[in-house]
């Protein structure tokens, strides 16, 4: 897991309804009074969120105020309950997460939204971290990297799986790079293998080898950082490499 430190620090939630009695503050290694977390989990699955219900509950600096099966529950009970953390799934019913993320901040720009889900695609990644959320973790982490992920982002920290961290950096790299480009023969090519054609079919319609048709191809896929037509049409057509 990598954290961003926030230099601010971390400033308790003020006081407002809960789901549950509040424990008191925690005593840190110095002696020092710890401000418990207070957390809202909110997850479709039953089975799943009570199993991450169970263990945030055994954890002494960790307070559950609340629970929410679907995204406008999740929202209404992080405006009612004002958690310090909202530990908050992407797939739900009613909102997803990364709308619910988004409407919770709206309503109070303080609040932390850790995103603990199975999805780790770049549009699921940066739709949450477009809606504002303080990081994402998946669920397939250790117990102690989600705890501490908790933790790290009441505090103020953005908190980030490494396979997602570098997920977002290639991301980045690939929004930076300039477009590949391709010769106007790769081009005619690819707009022949768009159109349904098969190699043998594009070598006669090019009065080339179908050789050679393959070796354009491997040019185009290399160029485009792909491994097959399909997505090298699609990404081709995504960076206006091809008409529409």
């Amino acid at each position: 897991m990598i954290v961003e430190p926030n230099r601010s620090g971390y400033t308790a939630a003020g006081s407002g309804p809960r789901a549950s009695e509040p424990r008191s503050s925690q005593p840190g290694d110095d002696g020092a009074a710890t401000p418990v977390v207070r957390v809202l989990v909110a997850d479709d699955h039953p089975i799943v969120r009570s199993g991450i219900v169970a263990l945030l509950a055994a954890h002494p600096a960790i307070d559950v105020v609340g629970e929410a099966g679907d995204g406008q529950t999740a929202v209404d009970l992080a405006i009612e309950l004002r958690p310090d953390v909202v530990l908050m799934d992407l797939q739900m019913p009613r909102l997803t997460g990364a709308e619910a993320t988004e409407l919770i901040l709206r309503h109070d720009p303080t609040r932390r939204v850790l995103v603990l889900t199975t999805f780790e695609t770049d549009d699921q990644i940066l739709a949450a971290i477009s809606a504002g959320a303080s990081g994402y973790l998946l669920k397939a982490a250790p117990e102690d990297e989600i705890v501490t992920g908790i933790l790290s982002a009441a505090r103020g920290d953005t908190v980030l799986a490494p396979s997602i961290a570098a997920s977002l950096v290639a991301s980045m790299r690939r929004d930076s790079a300039p477009a590949p480009r391709l010769s106007p023969r790769e081009t005619s090519v690819l707009q022949l293998v768009a159109a349904g054609r098969s190699n043998p079919e594009i070598a006669r319609e090019l009065f080339i080898g179908e050789a050679t048709v393959k070796t354009h191809l491997l040019h185009v896929f290399e160029k485009l950082g792909v491994s097959d037509r399909t997505r090298a049409v699609t990404l081709a057509l995504e960076l206006g490499l091809l008409p529409r």
